[in-house]
């Protein structure tokens, strides 16, 4: 198990819980705002960080610590995901796994298996090819129809999730995002975040893009919430 990154204590990685963030490597999806570079494009060149000292750490603090968060990179790429995940609910603690939804046999192994408490789903697009592969930077044809699945099993199965979408100005329009909320009405809970221009992207062009003002992130927030009323808007 590659681990590329840790945060001991994190308070917004998961609503309502004090949680430490596992980082795992690598992606399917080259997003031109994602500001996880070096683990997406460059894993290799950062180091590996011992599970034994993770799982060392958590034992020492789990009175502390509410939970614990998987993410990336895409966590659901690694084969030793359900070990982890297995691992840490041996040592008492919730599990939360975030995903792009390409490995929907993943996710319904973890939910079927009981490794995992909450997954969050990063919704990007109306799930069309064309859409898709604009805002993940890849070829979306072969991805499209997983993330329908992953986004059925998130809807079907009794696991608590959430689907969460990064605005992006030039790759989101209000009637974008009204079409990804007829997909998801169902979801029990839709969270919004606006797009970070002070971090490194993956194409440097968008360091450049202005984030969407409060007024604008106020008019995509009232326009999901009247599909999905558990929407948030997270600041």
């Amino acid at each position: 198990m590659e681990i590329k990154g840790f945060i001991d204590a994190s308070f917004s990685d998961w609503d309502g819980k004090v949680s430490s963030v596992i980082f795992l490597p690598m992606c399917s999806f080259r997003c031109p705002f994602c500001y996880n570079k070096s683990l997406v494009l460059h894993p290799e060149a950062m180091p590996t960080i011992a599970c034994d000292r993770i799982m060392k750490y958590l034992e020492e603090n789990r009175k502390w610590i509410d939970g614990v968060v998987i993410t990336g990179g895409e966590p659901t790429n690694s084969k030793d995901l359900p070990n982890l995940c297995s691992d840490l609910k041996t040592l008492g603690f919730p599990v939360k796994v975030d995903t792009n939804g390409t490995n929907p046999a993943m996710i319904n192994k973890l939910i079927k298996d009981h490794l995992v408490n909450y997954v969050a789903l990063d919704l990007k697009a109306p799930l069309t090819q064309i859409e898709y592969s604009k805002t993940s930077g890849v070829n979306a044809a072969r991805f499209v129809d997983h993330i329908k699945e992953t986004v059925r099993t998130l809807l079907e199965n009794n696991v608590d999730h959430e689907f969460r979408t990064t605005l992006v100005p030039t790759l989101h329009r209000i009637e974008d995002l009204e079409r990804m909320c007829q997909t998801i009405k169902d979801c029990r809970k839709y969270a919004l975040q606006n797009f970070k221009s002070d971090v490194e992207t993956i194409d440097p062009e968008f360091q450049n893009i202005k984030p969407f003002s409060t007024d604008e992130m106020e008019a995509f927030f009232q326009a999901a919430k009247r599909i999905i009323p558990n929407t948030i808007l997270r600041r």
